[in-house]
C-alpha cells in the first residue's frame, strides 16, 4: 500500500504523537509498505511532505486567506482566538491541498485538525482519523485555569474546541483511539457515532527500545539515594507543577531520593523558579531534553506522570517495560494503563499531597516498590505488543480501503 501518515503538528517534533508516526513507518515499511509523511515544518513556517521533499510556504498562503476571510463575511473570527485557530488550520488544508494528497491508498490522520482538513480537501479519501489525545478538552481546561483570558462554556472559543473536536474526529471512515477512556469523551462529550470507532493500545518496539538502553547514560543514581524520574514535556497539562509540589511536601519527612525531570517546553523557567521557592536546588535536577531516557530508566526507581491531561503516553509503556513502578494520576487514560496497587499506584489529578504519600510508601517500602516494579514489567509484556497493534490497523487499513 502506499500510506500518507499526516498531522497538524511539527514534523518532526517532540511528543509521543511523532513517536508513534516514527514508530509506525518502520513497522509499515518492514511490511513492504510505502510511506510519505506530511505536516508543518519546524518553525511552523512551512507545510511539507518529508518524504517527497515537497513544500509550501505558509507566508505564501496567508495573504490569500485573510483576504477572504474579512470579518464583514464572517463575523465569527472577529474572537481572536477563533480568528488565529481558523487561519492556521485553513493554512494546514490549503498548503496540503497544494502538495497534494493523491494517490494514497490509506491517508491517516493523527489529529482532529488534519482529519477534517484531508476530508475537505478529497472527501472520498480513505481516511483513518487516529485521535491521540482530546485537543478540546486540553483548551476547556486551559481556560478553566486562566480565567483571566475570558472564555467560559457560554464563549464562542469554547464551543469552536467542541465543535472541532466533533467535524474533525468524525471525518474518518474510522476513528482510531487506544483506549475505553477516549472511546466515551468522544461518543458521549463530542458527538462521534460508537460504531465507527475502533478501540485498541498503542504497541512498543521493545527492541528499538532495548538497544537504546543499551548504548547507557553519564548519570548515575546518587550514592544513598533513590531515583524518581519523570519524563514529560513542561508544559501545564503534563502536571509538573503537581510533582514538585509533592516533592516539597515529601523533603519535610525524608531525604533519601532525588528527583530527574526529563523534558523541555514553554513552563520551564517558571517549574525552575517553583524549584527555588520550594528549596529542592539538591533533590530536583532539570535534564532538558535527551535521547537517553531508555538507560536512564536502568538507573531509576520509581516513575512518576502527574498529568492533568493525558491519553496512553509512551513514557509510560517505557517505564513499565523497564521494570519501573509508576505513579499515575487519574487523568484520562492512564487509569487503564495500571492494575492499582499491583503493577503501580493511582492518585487524584492534581493531588500533590496524596501524590507524597504514595511516594513515601514506595521509598519506605523496599519489597513492595521492587515487587510492583516486576509486576509492571509482565503487565507491558502481556499489553504493549507492538505486533497485535499492527494486526488490528492493518485490518482497520482494509476495511477502510474496502469499505466494510
Amino acid at each position: 500500500m502506499n500510506i500518507l501518515l499526516c498531522t497538524f503538528w511539527a514534523v518532526p517534533h517532540v511528543g509521543g504523537v511523532w513517536n508513534y508516526m516514527q514508530q509506525l513507518r518502520r513497522e509499515l515499511e518492514a511490511r513492504g509498505h510505502t510511506v510519505d509523511m506530511l505536516g508543518h515544518g519546524p518553525g511552523n513556517s512551512k507545510i511539507h511532505n518529508v518524504t517527497r521533499n515537497q513544500e509550501i510556504q505558509k507566508s505564501v498562503l496567508l495573504p490569500l486567506l485573510e483576504k477572504k476571510l474579512d470579518s464583514a463575511h464572517y463575523p465569527q473570527l472577529q474572537d481572536p482566538v477563533i480568528r488565529f485557530y481558523e487561519l492556521e488550520r485553513y493554512c494546514f488544508e490549503l498548503g496540503a491541498a497544494c502538495i497534494g494528497v493523491e494517490g494514497y491508498d490509506i491517508i491517516h490522520a493523527q489529529d482532529v485538525v488534519a482529519a477534517r482538513a484531508i476530508r475537505r480537501i478529497k472527501p472520498d479519501a480513505p481516511l483513518v482519523a487516529h485521535v491521540h489525545g482530546s485537543v478540546a478538552v486540553e483548551y476547556m481546561l486551559h481556560f478553566q485555569l486562566n480565567p483571566q483570558l475570558g472564555v467560559t462554556e457560554n464563549s464562542p472559543a469554547w464551543k469552536y474546541f467542541e465543535s472541532l473536536e466533533h467535524h474533525g474526529a468524525a471525518s474518518g471512515k474510522r476513528t482510531v483511539t487506544a483506549n475505553q477512556w477516549q472511546k466515551r469523551l468522544l461518543v458521549h462529550q463530542f458527538g462521534v457515532p460508537e460504531e465507527r470507532i475502533d478501540v485498541f493500545p498503542y504497541g512498543l518496539d521493545t527492541r528499538t527500545f532495548r538497544r537504546k538502553a543499551s548504548l547507557g547514560t553519564p548519570y548515575r543514581r546518587p550514592p544513598g539515594k533513590k531515583v524518581i524520574i519523570c519524563p514529560a514535556r513542561l508544559v501545564f497539562v503534563k502536571g509538573v507543577d503537581v510533582l514538585l509540589a509533592a516533592l516539597g511536601i515529601l523533603k519535610q519527612t525524608r531525604n533519601d531520593w532525588v528527583c530527574w525531570i526529563v523534558g523541555d517546553g514553554d513552563q520551564r523557567q517558571e517549574l525552575e523558579r517553583m524549584k527555588a521557592k520550594l528549596a529542592l536546588h539538591e533533590e530536583v535536577l532539570f535534564l532538558g531534553q535527551r535521547d537517553d531516557v531508555p538507560a536512564l530508566l536502568q538507573h531509576s526507581d520509581i516513575f512518576v506522570h502527574s498529568c492533568i491531561q493525558d491519553n496512553q503516553p509512551f513514557s509510560v509503556m517505557e517505564a513499565q517495560v523497564s521494570g519501573v513502578p509508576t505513579l499515575l494520576s487519574t487523568a484520562g487514560g492512564l487509569p487503564e494503563m495500571v492494575e492499582p496497587g499491583r503493577t503501580g499506584l493511582v492518585s487524584p489529578a492534581g493531588d500533590s499531597r496524596m501524590l507524597a504519600k504514595q511516594l513515601a510508601v514506595l521509598l519506605e517500602n523496599d519489597d513492595y516498590r521492587k515487587q510492583l516494579g516486576r509486576n509492571a514489567k509482565q503487565w507491558a509484556e502481556s499489553h504493549w505488543s507492538l505486533d497485535r497493534m499492527m494486526e488490528r490497523l492493518l485490518t482497520v487499513y482494509d476495511n477502510v480501503r474496502h469499505g466494510r
